[in-house]
């Protein structure tokens, strides 16, 4: 089929019909290197480091927005607090929301694997987890690092576990290089103002190649449908649809079709064992997450 991916094998296959009819090559191995350390937990001690002052800032209890989310869902503050969960924009005047930090998120991918809700129909999770994970060296704390993903840290109560569906806690090495990006903070001297996170981003593959800017296709307005990236959460659920009806699963078709609603296709018993994971991992190592169902949108089948 792909150097990539292959069809499974009838013995593999689940008891449920028609779910996860591929896996990823055996010999395939998953590797994500990072210019900057991952925001949240992973890079508090470089964060207090960069403060003149490392007094972790107060929290404004005053402030209403504080007061409708969790004491546990921080941003950057509180310092002293290593290893909980935290959110993002983390900048104490950005808008509070329920997104998790890029730390919390690699962490939970540790025993998610690297497939989205969507793709995990599709695709078996046990060959689709994160190999290694490669940081610069200046952006690399040992300590940080084994206390937000490692065996001794707030994983520590999943070491060894396992869950049916092919999940299982596999946690990724670390790996610190002397390769820097060329583009990364450190290549300019800190007084430079010149670098600016850009708000342009490419998606190239065999099949589709496009500039995105600020998560629409370029040269579209905001709210126009036609500029929505092929890789957007709806038409990644979309192209799911047709892959599972291309491939002849109706049973599979005729449960999802039950609702066009994607958040109550997550309830469902198609993902039963991959909303078990996360029940288990936000119980017992990332206590602190709360779920978001804010993104509930209607896919048709077709």
């Amino acid at each position: 089929m792909s150097p990539i991916i292959r069809r499974r094998e009838v013995h593999e296959l689940s008891e449920k019909e028609g779910l996860q009819p591929f896996s990823i090559h055996d010999d395939i191995q998953l590797h994500m290197y990072s210019s900057e350390a991952p925001c949240g937990d992973a890079s508090m001690e470089l964060l207090m480091e960069a403060q003149v002052d490392a007094t972790p800032w107060p929290i404004d209890q005053n402030n209403p927005a504080t007061k409708k989310l969790p004491v546990l869902l921080r941003g950057r503050e509180s310092f002293g607090e290593l290893g909980i969960v935290r959110r993002k924009p983390a900048r104490a005047d950005s808008p509070q929301t329920l997104s998790k930090s890029c730390s919390d998120k690699l962490t939970l991918k540790q025993c998610t694997s690297l497939l989205s809700s969507c793709t995990s129909l599709l695709v078996n999770p046990a060959n689709a987890y994160l190999e290694t994970l490669i940081l610069p060296r200046s952006q690399c704390v040992d300590r940080a690092c084994e206390r937000c993903f490692g065996l001794t840290g707030r994983m520590k109560p999943l070491h060894k576990h396992e869950w049916s569906g092919g999940y299982a806690f596999r946690p990724f090495k670390i790996r610190a290089t002397d390769h820097e990006f060329a583009f990364s903070r450190r290549s300019k001297p800190a007084s430079s103002r010149e670098l600016r996170t850009s708000n342009i981003a490419a998606v190239c593959n065999p099949h589709v190649q496009e500039t995105l800017i600020l998560g629409r296709l370029q040269g579209r307005q905001k709210l126009d449908p036609k500029g929505a990236s092929a890789i957007c959460s709806k038409r990644m659920w979309k192209t799911t649809l047709q892959v599972l009806a291309a491939l002849g699963t109706p049973k599979l078709l005729q449960s999802i079709s039950e609702s066009p609603h994607v958040q109550e296709w997550k309830k469902s018993a198609l993902f039963a064992d991959r909303q078990r994971v996360k029940a288990d991992v936000t119980a017992e190592a990332l206590s602190g997450w709360i779920r978001n169902d804010g993104d509930n949108f209607e896919v048709e089948p077709g």
